[in-house]
């Protein structure tokens, strides 16, 4: 398995030394070197990376401010001469934080960090296309650069928000890119059931159905009459 990869920094020095790293190592593929991030943009446009080496401090556009104006980011390790963006590039789902001048036992481990995510990645998708997912006790959902492991009967609901969905269990709220109809598919018919074109409930945490609505917790969720049959005739089979 490959990563491709891009780098981006306004120094040329530090783009060699990248370049010169990752020839390094058998797993990546370096794709491209920008020290202009607009040119890495319309890049990222056309073609897809699972890995940015971006640096921090740049004229015109930060390194954050340039991952905020991507829709679906890739991985990415932040490098930097400055320690104080250690806390906001962690806060921005980065993979690892490498400061310059960088050091290649450190850039290996970042990037081996990078690489298990990418295969964990690989293999999650891998059972969703199997249909596996629904006789397997877990999940594994990836949300921006982390990838979570869900035990299945711990989901109470899942919600949908326009391209995303929210999946919530009693310990966390994960937000993963995902069709609530595509998510559906990756459940037990027996234990999940839609009731609402924005919700989809586990029948097990239902904790009382009260016209039309179903409490799971302190949460209240709407039946709506496009499921509202389907539902109390799954509702009846349990009586």
């Amino acid at each position: 398995m490959i990563m491709q990869c891009i780098a981006i920094d306004d120094e040329p020095i530090a783009l060699k030394v990248i370049e010169r790293f990752v020839k390094k190592v058998p797993f990546l593929e370096l794709l491209g070197s920008f020290q202009n991030p607009v040119e890495a943009s319309q890049f990222l446009q056309e073609q897809e990376v699972d890995l940015i080496f971006l640096d921090i401090q740049m004229p015109d556009l930060t390194g954050f401010q340039f991952l905020q104006s991507l829709s679906h980011p890739p991985k990415v390790i932040f490098t930097t001469a400055y320690t104080e963006h250690a806390v906001e590039s962690y806060e921005m789902d980065a993979v690892d934080y490498l400061l310059k001048p960088i050091p290649f036992d450190r850039f290996l481990k970042a990037v081996n960090k990078a690489f298990k995510l990418h295969q964990l990645e690989a293999e999650a998708a891998e059972e969703a296309e199997s249909g596996q997912d629904a006789l397997s006790p877990y999940l594994f959902l990836k949300s921006d650069t982390r990838i979570f492991k869900v035990i299945r009967d711990e989901i109470r609901y899942i919600e949908g928000m326009r391209d995303y969905i929210a999946v919530h269990t009693p310990e966390k709220r994960i937000m993963t890119l995902m069709s609530l109809t595509k998510m559906l598919d990756r459940l037990p018919p027996s234990d999940f059931v839609r009731v609402h074109k924005s919700y989809i409930i586990n029948m097990h945490h239902i904790a009382l159905i009260q016209q039309n609505r179903v409490i799971i917790g302190e949460k209240e969720i709407p039946i709506s009459n496009t499921y509202r049959e389907d539902f109390f005739h799954r509702i009846e089979k349990l009586q």
